[in-house]
């Protein structure tokens, strides 16, 4: 599925709205960004260059989570900030890339991108839980990119 098809099959409401659930229940940061390609770049040196990009690293807790999509690559790939590295056991993405990648296999999108973003809320609810002085930190909507930048 090409890029533009791949945007226009998602549910842009629900995802946004399975953020705002989760960012309710942790004091952590989520973000969904969706580009065509990694542009010749391996995927996961451009996850984290996207990540430092969207300002993900710059949250009190280091608690961010990115859920880095290259659509016409049918490739993703999940980051969190060491924060969250220094609390989680070490299987916990696999079992998320995991759960993803069979919705995204049987061209559930929204539905693979909803249940990543809610298990990465419930780990960290389990692990940054939320407090009345918690404040949104980063912006909740999907972010896009549709040409490569000098930094991807």
């Amino acid at each position: 599925m090409k890029y533009k098809e791949f945007v226009a099959s998602l549910d842009q409401l629900a995802i946004v709205e399975a953020i705002k659930r989760a960012e309710h229940r942790c004091s952590g940061e989520i973000r969904v960004h969706v580009q065509p390609k990694s542009w010749g770049g391996e995927i996961r040196q451009v996850a984290q260059k996207t990540f430092e990009r969207l300002g993900m690293t710059k949250t009190a807790q280091r608690n961010g989570i990115l859920l880095f999509i290259a659509a016409d690559e049918q490739k993703f790939v999940i980051l969190g900030d060491q924060g969250i590295h220094k609390r989680v056991p070490p299987d916990f993405w696999e079992k998320v890339v995991s759960r993803i990648g069979i919705s995204f296999r049987e061209g559930r999108f929204t539905e693979g991108i909803v249940a990543a973003i809610d298990d990465a809320g419930a780990l960290l609810e389990l692990h940054f839980p939320y407090e009345r002085t918690d404040v949104d930190e980063l912006p909740n909507e999907i972010s896009f990119s549709e040409e490569p930048r000098d930094d991807e």
